[in-house]
C-alpha cells in the first residue's frame, strides 16, 4: 500500500533535525518520490560543454528516469532535448556520445528534426493531411528541457517548469566551480579522456553524505593508504614524494587535521570541506605553472586561487567535484539500492601537462573501479545498506555537532568534523520533498 505518496506527515517525519529514518535509504516509493520531485525541481548536473565540441555533436544522459540529449547547435550554443521522437516516443540517439549530422532521424519511422529539435521532415506526410497532428504536440517536434543553465562550461537542468532560479539555488556555492576554472590560464576546462562509470550497491545518498565526512578516513582508508603512509615511513623529507605517495597518505591523517579543515554549508545541501586547508594542500608546488597562472591573473588572483585547495564540494543532489584536483563524480541513482557514479577528469586549457596527470593518477587510484581508497569507501557503503535491514533501530544518527540553531542560517562555516553538512542535505530534501512546493 502507498504511504508516502498519499500521506505527506508520513514522508516528512523520516527527516528529523538530528536523525532520519532508514527508509530514506531503502523504501521504493520514497527513491520514486525523490525522482520525481528532488530530482525534477532541483538543477542537476547533465554534462560539459566541452563534452560536444562541434555542430551536431550529442551527449545522452537520463535524469530522474528522462531521457535527455545535450546537442551542439550550428551557431556555437547548446541545446537540451528530450531524447524521445515526437511520433511514437522512440529514443532517437542510444549511442553515449556521438554526431548526428544537421538533423536527427528516428530509427523506427524516420521522422527527422533539426537539431533544435523543430519538424523537418515525415515520410508521406499527406497521410497527415486532414488530421489534427499539426496542431497536436507529435507535429510541433522535439520537447525542450524546461529550464538549462550553463555555468563555465558545466550544464545543469531543471526539468520542473517551477523552482528556484539557478543562482538563487547555487548562490555563492559556485565558487568552488570558478576556483576549478580559474585555474586554467585561460580560464576553460575541458573534459580529458572517457568515463570511469561503475555501480555502487548502495542508496545514491550513502555516497553524497561520505563526501563531507571526514571522520572515517583514518578509519575505512587504514589499510590502504595506511600501507602507503607506511612504505614511505622513514624516508628524508628532501626526498620527493611519487605522485602516488602524495595523494595516498593524506588520507590518513588524524582527527585533528580533519576538524581543522573545516566544513562550510550553503542552502539547498551544497557544501565543501577544506575551508582552510585539505588533503590537496601539500602537493609538490609547480613554480612554471605558477608564474603561468600569474602573468594570467596577476599575482594577488593567482595567489588567492592556488590557497584554495578544498577537499569535496557537494552541490546537491548530483554533482561533486574536486576543483584542487580537477576532478568531478556525477551520481546517477538507478534504484534505492543501486547508484552508477561516474567519474571524469578535466584538462586545465594552456596549462603544463603535468597536472593533468596529476588528476589522471588521483582518478586511478582513489575514483576508478579498480582503485583501492575508493574500494574502501564501496564495502562500507553496501555494509551500510544491508545493515539497515536489522530491526530494532529505524533510526540514522546525525547527531555529532548538532546546533538547533544551524537551520536558520543560509551559509554556515564549522568545524571539519561536524554532521552538519549531512543535516544540511536532508533540510533540503524534506523541503523539495514535500508535495505542492515550488522550492
Amino acid at each position: 500500500m502507498p504511504r508516502y505518496r498519499e500521506d505527506a506527515a508520513a514522508l516528512a517525519a523520516l527527516v528529523e533535525p538530528d536523525q532520519v529514518h532508514r527508509d530514506v535509504y531503502l523504501d521504493q516509493e520514497v527513491f520514486d518520490l525523490e525522482m520525481e520531485r528532488l530530482f525534477h525541481r532541483t538543477w542537476v548536473y547533465l554534462g560539459h560543454t566541452s563534452q560536444v565540441p562541434n555542430t551536431g555533436d550529442y551527449l545522452t544522459v537520463d535524469i530522474a528516469k528522462e531521457p535527455l540529449v545535450m546537442v551542439r547547435q550550428a551557431d556555437g550554443s547548446v541545446r537540451v532535448l528530450k531524447n524521445r521522437c515526437a511520433h511514437k516516443g522512440a529514443k532517437l540517439v542510444s549511442a553515449p556520445t556521438g554526431n548526428t549530422g544537421k538533423f536527427f532521424r528516428c530509427p523506427y519511422h524516420a521522422w527527422t528534426y533539426k537539431t533544435d529539435g523543430k519538424p523537418l521532415a515525415i515520410p508521406l506526410k499527406n497521410g497527415y493531411e486532414g488530421t489534427r497532428m499539426s496542431e497536436c504536440p507529435s507535429g510541433q517536434g522535439l520537447s525542450a528541457a524546461a529550464n538549462v543553465e550553463t555555468y563555465r562550461g558545466f550544464v545543469f537542468v531543471r526539468l520542473s517548469e517551477e523552482g528556484p532560479s539557478f543562482s538563487d539555488y547555487f548562490g555563492d556555492s559556485l565558487s568552488s566551480i570558478d576556483n576549478m576554472a580559474d585555474r586554467s590560464p585561460e580560464g576553460e576546462l575541458e573534459v580529458a579522456g572517457g568515463c570511469l562509470r561503475y555501480v555502487h550497491n548502495c542508496n545514491w545518498k550513502m555516497f553524497v553524505e561520505n563526501l563531507n565526512d571526514t571522520m572515517h578516513p583514518m578509519v575505512a582508508h587504514e589499510s590502504s593508504a595506511g600501507t602507503a603512509k607506511k612504505l614511505w615511513d622513514g624516508k628524508s623529507a628532501e626526498e620527493p614524494k611519487p605522485m602516488a605517495i602524495e595523494q595516498f597518505v593524506p588520507f590518513v591523517s588524524d582527527y585533528a587535521f580533519f576538524d581543522g579543515m573545516g566544513v562550510r554549508v550553503f542552502e539547498n545541501g551544497h557544501s565543501y570541506t577544506g575551508v582552510n586547508f585539505s588533503i590537496h594542500s601539500s602537493y609538490a608546488a609547480l613554480p612554471e605553472y605558477e608564474q603561468q597562472l600569474a602573468a594570467a591573473w596577476g599575482e594577488e588572483k593567482a595567489k588567492q586561487v592556488l590557497g584554495t585547495a578544498r577537499h569535496n564540494t557537494v552541490y546537491y543532489p548530483s554533482l561533486t567535484i574536486k576543483g584542487a584536483i580537477q576532478a568531478i563524480r556525477v551520481v546517477r541513482p538507478i534504484a534505492p539500492d543501486k547508484t552508477v557514479i561516474e567519474s571524469w577528469t578535466f584538462r586545465l586549457k594552456g596549462a603544463p601537462e603535468v597536472l593533468l596527470q596529476r588528476t589522471l593518477t588521483y582518478s586511478r587510484l582513489i575514483n576508478s573501479p579498480m582503485s583501492v581508497v575508493g574500494h574502501d569507501d564501496l564495502h562500507a557503503y553496501r555494509a551500510i545498506q544491508e545493515g539497515l535491514a536489522a530491526n530494532g533501530n529505524a533510526w540514522v544518527s546525525l547527531h555529532r555537532d548538532y546546533r538547533a540553531d544551524e537551520s536558520e542560517a543560509r551559509d554556515l562555516t564549522v568545524n571539519g568534523t561536524s554532521e552538519i553538512s549531512m543535516r544540511n542535505q536532508f533540510r533540503a530534501w524534506a523541503r523539495y520533498m514535500a508535495p505542492q512546493t515550488s522550492k
